[in-house]
């Protein structure tokens, strides 16, 4: 059996807060595989493989039919995970941080740390970074930058950015992460990339990130039989605050708040938490993978309560005033 490309951040965790392991599971962010190579191990009796990426399912052929029947790979989103499982399902992994392979090869266009097109699409479908940048409107990229980005130069960024494309367009990594440079302060030794926030604000809006979290995660309650157990992996601050939000709400426990506030009609909790804290990457761990510094992982166990839509707002997705001169995404 082939090694896997990559360390699956907080699998030893995450199959601690989920055990015992059995029955039907999904991975819908297959990646290189390592959840489901993990759950498979654990007891899963079948593993659904779910990933937008076709990438993804060309490396795995080398190993995957070691496992038979017993993994299932299918091509789509996570936020149609309950219609790709096709069943109900034991339990939900959802591991949000993009993929070192992804990162690691130049063609993709996610890194500025080596050259390749702008491209940042987890598929091939869809406006591409290059779209992006090289057409929405300078408001809507300091909007994007600074909501998803959460870079305060949000404004300084986008201007420079239409100053360049009004040059030439900008096409490349190397080159975008130049222009944001220009106008940032120099790089001090210890401190991220001056282009790390900006580059992680487009990555989101290529990838319409929060929107598929918040119908991910509706799919996922949707899937799960009454016992399942959904568990998830992020590793950004406004990530984490999504997911902690939704598990707040859907469990019950996310406090009454002011007492002159309009009451809120009860809904009886869809999820019990297993762990009522985030549980982050021990020193064994980050010895071994420093991509997981920054990984939260929240679980929580489904009731037997009807699954009700995602409220968006109250989930404290961070939403940026898109106007029409973006490019239009095909599909999801």
């Amino acid at each position: 059996m082939a090694d896997a490309p990559h360390i699956p951040v907080l699998l030893r965790p995450l199959l601690e807060a989920v055990a015992p392991v059995s029955g039907t599971w999904v991975d819908g962010t297959f990646g290189a595989g390592g959840y489901s190579r993990g759950l498979l191990a654990a007891g899963a009796g079948l593993v659904i493989g779910i990933d937008r990426d076709p990438m993804v399912f060309d490396m795995a052929q080398a190993w995957a039919g070691d496992y038979g029947d017993r993994l299932r790979l299918e091509r789509g989103t996570f936020s149609d995970l309950d219609q790709l499982a096709g069943q109900p399902v034991d339990g939900v992994v959802l591991d949000l941080g993009i993929s070192s392979m992804q990162i690691d090869l130049a063609e993709r266009g996610f890194s500025f740390q080596k050259d390749g097109p702008l491209d940042m699409r987890m598929s091939s479908d869809g406006p591409s970074a290059a779209d992006l940048v090289n057409e929405a409107s300078e408001e809507e990229l300091a909007d994007i930058i600074f909501h998803y980005g959460e870079d305060r130069a949000a404004r300084r960024i986008a201007r420079a950015i239409v100053r360049a494309r009004n040059d030439q367009p900008i096409v490349t990594t190397l080159g975008l992460a130049a222009v944001v440079e220009s106008v940032l302060p120099r790089q001090k030794p210890g401190q991220s990339h001056p282009a790390t926030r900006a580059f992680q604000g487009i990555r989101i809006a290529v990838n319409d990130e929060f929107g598929q979290l918040a119908e991910g995660l509706a799919a996922a309650e949707r899937a799960l039989k009454p016992g399942g157990r959904l568990a998830v992996v992020t590793f950004h601050s406004l990530e984490d605050r999504v997911v902690k939000r939704f598990f707040q709400i859907r469990s019950g426990s996310e406090g009454q708040g002011s007492r002159y506030a309009p009451a809120r009609e009860t809904v009886p909790p869809a999820f019990q938490m297993i762990s009522r804290r985030a549980i982050g990457p021990d020193d064994r761990e980050l010895a071994e993978n420093p991509r997981a510094r920054s990984a939260k992982l929240r679980v929580a166990r489904r009731t037997d309560a009807p699954s009700q839509p995602v409220d968006r707002a109250a989930m404290a997705i961070p939403q940026p005033a898109l106007g029409t001169s973006a490019p239009r995404r095909k599909g999801h």
